[in-house]
């Protein structure tokens, strides 16, 4: 269980490069993301109706949750969802913080809450204390990296690991980035 939530993440995390990759090619990345995501949405279709697609069903069901059974894994279509939504939505800099709030905070809080959670949160779908401090910390970090001011770092922070901790399973790839980059955008007017 480990090993898939660590795959899982893994790819999760792989969305922290797409700013560097916007910064170089923004509209051919922006149309390769787009058709990536149709692509995903036809395979996984074809592989719910019982056709099997060579290289993504495989990597599909290596990564699918035990509550994706027998139902269109909808994780991989909401990550690039949110990613593409957020570098359409905003500026360079708010747009890579949001993404790489969903790559590192939301990749963290899983793995380190599997691995060290004990303390469990009530009414939140069982987050943990551990999961949700590794939220803040990867986006404290992550969100000052990039804008070098730690006002930004503690206010994504606090806002991500907020938002972290609603229920929301794969809706949580669309909302943080989004949230986060709004947040940056207008509160901080970066």
């Amino acid at each position: 269980m480990l090993m898939k939530e660590l795959f899982r993440k893994a790819i999760h995390m792989c969305a922290a490069l797409v700013p560097l990759l916007l910064h170089f090619a923004y509209y051919p990345v922006m149309v390769l993301l787009a058709l990536m995501l149709l692509f995903y949405c036809i395979a996984e279709w074809c592989r719910f109706r019982g056709r099997w697609i060579p290289v993504i069903s495989p990597i599909t069901m290596a990564a699918a949750r035990k509550r994706d059974e027998n139902k269109f894994v909808l994780g991989p279509a909401t990550l690039a969802t949110g990613v593409w939504l957020t570098a359409a939505l905003y500026p360079a800099l708010p747009a890579a913080v949001g993404i790489c709030a969903l790559a590192f905070g939301d990749g963290l809080a899983s793995l380190v809450g599997k691995c060290f959670g004990r303390v469990r949160i009530p009414f939140t779908g069982g987050k943990t204390v551990a999961g949700s401090l590794a939220c803040f910390v990867a986006i404290f970090c992550s969100s000052y990296l990039l804008t070098e001011r730690a006002d930004v770092g503690l206010g994504c922070g606090l806002v991500g690991m907020a938002f972290e901790l609603v229920p929301l399973k794969d809706m949580d790839n669309l909302v943080i980035p989004i949230v986060i980059a709004s947040f940056c955008h207008f509160y901080f007017h970066i």
